[in-house]
């Protein structure tokens, strides 16, 4: 039945036609962005786990900055102590040159000494890195305890649990046991540092109350430091007591190096599972969202082919009436 008042081909045309005008919006919307969920109302769930791990990306980049600079702390530190350990051991050279020597060596070894002691003090106040300094401390701030330094803690990890909730990882570095010097007054033989605290001379073991050695006269009690010792009238049973406290200090010294050397170990371990973690986001995040360009195309030139189709049925739906008028001629 033809009706000049409802043109039923005109309209399944046009619905056609609009549905095919929607269908090639959104592909070209999908070839500009590149994403296939652009909005939460493409696809709420999608959207909203891509926002969530993009969220998590970012705090991994953090992360990612904070291990680098934990790495340099660390380097610096390692390097000063590396130094540190080189100069004992010169030190531990001219003890041993003093055992024997004559009065009159032992003063020109000891202005040798002296000048080794002033290096490593240099050494540990230099190793410093954006403020940080774990060698030359000082325990009157940035402690919990009296005389002893809080653990420097380096962010290594940001954690999503399964229920949502988000904590973070750190790698701790124990500056109590690798600290060369306390500049703190209150510091003690046992919580000083590895240079400037106390030791026994028979043992070289670290000791808490002092008792300060008289040059030429060897008591069973007297205790040194590395940082203040000398050989200059000092007899050779003192002197040996000094190799034994030099010994004590550099054991210390060693197992304090092992332990930055494992923190940079496992820094850069942690750096490179970083990187592995954040590109398995961004692969996620991809396959989630993402749009296929390939399958946009083929189906934006087949859209394109459907709308030209659609509007020449439209044109043919319209035509259809005009036939009609052909009746009253």
């Amino acid at each position: 039945m033809s009706s000049i008042m409802t043109n039923a081909s005109a309209m399944t045309a046009l619905q056609t036609l609009n549905a095919t005008n929607k269908s090639l919006a959104a592909t070209q919307g999908r070839i500009s962005t590149g994403y296939r969920v652009a909005e939460a109302s493409d696809n709420a769930a999608y959207w909203s786990i891509a926002t969530t791990m993009r969220s998590d990306h970012k705090a991994l980049s953090t992360v990612q900055d904070s291990l680098g600079l934990g790495a340099s702390k660390v380097d610096t530190a390692y390097t000063g102590m590396q130094k540190a350990i080189d100069t004992v051991n010169e030190i531990k050279v001219k003890l041993v040159a003093a055992n024997g020597a004559s009065a009159a060596d032992k003063e020109k070894i000891d202005v040798e000494i002296k000048a080794l002691q002033g290096q490593l003090k240099s050494y540990a106040d230099a190793a410093t890195f954006s403020g940080a300094n774990w060698l030359s401390v000082d325990t009157t701030s940035g402690h919990t305890a009296a005389g002893t330094f809080d653990d420097v803690k380096i962010v290594s990890a940001f954690n999503r649990s399964a229920a949502g909730s988000v904590s973070l990882g750190t790698i701790d570095i124990k500056v109590q046991d690798i600290k060369l010097y306390d500049n703190a007054a209150a510091a003690t033989g046992l919580t000083d540092g590895i240079l400037d605290a106390h030791r026994l001379g028979t043992t070289g073991a670290r000791i808490a109350a002092a008792s300060a050695p008289v040059a030429g006269t060897d008591a069973a009690g007297d205790t040194y430091t590395v940082s203040t010792l000398t050989v200059k009238g000092f007899s050779d049973a003192q002197i040996t007591k000094q190799l034994a406290v030099v010994e004590g200090a550099l054991k210390e010294m060693t197992t304090a190096a092992t332990n930055l050397g494992a923190a940079k170990s496992r820094i850069d371990l942690q750096k490179t599972f970083t990187n592995s973690l954040m590109d398995s986001i961004e692969r996620g995040i991809g396959q989630l969202v993402d749009a296929d360009m390939n399958k946009e195309s083929t189906r934006l030139q087949a859209l394109q082919v459907q709308q030209q189709l659609g509007i020449q049925a439209l044109s043919i739906a319209n035509g259809n009436s005009q036939s009609i008028l052909s009746l009253f001629r």
